[in-house]
């Protein structure tokens, strides 16, 4: 790799550690893991089977279950059969989670406070390059 090469990739291990520590601290504030707080995030376009979590979350499906466990002993979710399958289980937000979800949103300020240091300019430039860097191939 050339100098520059390193520099740039060490820049985006940074920022990727500042990303989840900043999404850490935000779920901390409401007593949540970051995992959790994923898991209401999932959850807020609609019921999700837990292997459809398992999958969205890139864990396991024991791992889902164990997360599901404390945000239903916490009434954030609700577990229950599927109606098509009984042997499915689906996972639904609670009005309370989507509270908690809502107040982990608004404490977790990171992409908002690093966008603010670039002018309008940088920021469509670096939504361009965002673009390229995540498309596939």
């Amino acid at each position: 790799m050339t100098e520059t090469a390193d520099t740039l990739d060490q820049q985006l291990w940074d920022f990727v550690y500042a990303y989840d520590a900043a999404y850490d601290r935000a779920a901390r504030e409401v007593g949540l893991s970051a995992a959790q707080a994923c898991l209401l995030d999932a959850l807020t376009g609609g019921p999700r089977s837990m292997g459809q979590l398992a999958t969205e979350l890139l864990c396991d499906a024991s791992n889902v279950t164990q997360l599901a466990a404390r945000l239903e002993a916490r009434g954030l979710v609700t577990r229950g059969a599927d109606p098509a399958d009984r042997r499915v289980k689906r996972m639904s937000i609670t009005p309370a989670g989507r509270r908690v979800h809502r107040t982990v949103r608004e404490a977790f300020d990171f992409p908002n406070d690093r966008l603010a240091r670039l002018s309008g300019p940088e920021r469509r430039q670096l939504s361009e390059l965002m673009s390229k860097l995540l498309a596939p191939g």
